[in-house]
């Protein structure tokens, strides 16, 4: 039996890093085991041009730990006002990696996200043009679609007909949680790839509801049916280039959680590596690992792998259950079973 694992310093190609206090609550759970990261723009005001998405990495290189080597990689919130220069301009320059499109409404912060996607189509264009991938978050808002049906209506709905009437334009389908993202990613060509998550390849939607309601599972994507979450355990540990990590961890204060209107996101940045090491030895697949964690993102998104490396050895990790923010304790998220990796 394998006793420790060695591997490229991992990427997380969805993180959620906040401002402020929680920003340097956070950022060193990510910087200790991740070399970069794509960052999300959903903050209280987004970060919708160059100038602010500058002035946020520059927020973020200053919470870093000492001599810590994380990279923050830039995005875009798209929004009908976007002004495609600008966006050109920050990818130009190296700042900007990916734009980020929130339907409006879909989940935290995503108020100014787009209704009208015509209106968006001369951004879409450009991005074709200069390789600028697009990130989405796959939900439609419409009420009268069910939750757990959003993420297969957006498919057929919404980001098929993009892509058939922006051609060339390279696509993450972020956090997928269903066979039919599954399917439909599998059926593409090199330009979409998809992230999936820590969390989804762990919990299905009755982790959430069955004997008792559970909020620190509570994410949007909301988790489907084991059906589904099977579906994505064989797309993540199958050795398919086209799907990488991308954790989406997303830190809420317990209050904000265990309300009556609770907050949606999952906080797995401290634990992620020890539990995917787990899923990926459970599933017979611990030498892909390294694939989908280190390698098949950098490969999407066009930049080398990590050079440093990070080792895990079979010992179990003692993660704390919550870490203290200035706003407030964060939950960790837990598995729901005993980890037997832990990163050196």
């Amino acid at each position: 039996m394998t006793q420790t694992l060695t591997l490229r310093r991992p990427d997380d190609w969805h993180l959620h890093l906040r401002d402020g206090a929680m920003l340097r609550a956070v950022l060193p759970q990510s910087a200790a085991h991740f070399g970069r990261a794509i960052i999300m723009p959903n903050l209280v005001p987004p970060v919708v041009t160059g100038a602010q998405a500058a002035a946020y990495r520059d927020r973020i290189l200053a919470a870093l730990p000492e001599g810590s080597e994380f990279t923050p990689l830039m995005t875009l919130y798209l929004t009908e006002d976007t002004d495609a220069e600008d966006v050109a301009a920050a990818h130009a320059s190296g700042l900007v990696h990916a734009v980020k499109l929130y339907p409006a409404g879909a989940t935290t912060n995503s108020a100014s996200g787009v209704a009208d996607f015509d209106r968006v189509r001369p951004v879409l264009d450009r991005m074709a043009r200069i390789g600028l991938p697009l990130c989405v978050h796959g939900e439609v808002t419409d009420p009268d679609i069910d939750i757990f049906d959003r993420e297969a209506v957006f498919i057929d709905r919404v980001l098929d007909p993009i892509r058939r009437a922006t051609p060339g334009l390279r696509v993450v389908m972020e956090h997928i949680t269903t066979r039919d993202a599954v399917d439909y990613a599998r059926a593409q060509g090199p330009d979409l790839g998809a992230t999936i998550t820590t969390h989804h390849l762990v919990i299905n939607r009755n982790h959430i509801l069955a004997g008792g309601i559970r909020p620190h599972y509570y994410c949007l994507p909301v988790a489907k049916r084991e059906e589904h979450r099977l579906a994505l355990r064989a797309a993540a540990t199958g050795g398919e280039p086209r799907f990488f990590l991308g954790t989406d961890s997303a830190p809420h204060t317990d209050a904000g959680k265990l309300q009556a209107c609770g907050c949606a996101g999952c906080f797995t940045a401290p634990n992620t590596l020890s539990i995917l090491a787990q899923v990926f030895e459970q599933d017979g697949a611990l030498d892909r690992l390294e694939g989908f964690a280190s390698l098949n993102g950098p490969a999407f998104y066009g930049l080398p792998p990590n050079d440093a490396t990070i080792t895990l050895h079979r010992e179990a990790p003692d993660y704390p259950a919550r870490i203290t923010t200035p706003d407030g304790p964060v939950t960790v998220f837990d598995p729901g079973f005993d980890l037997e990796w832990r990163v050196a």
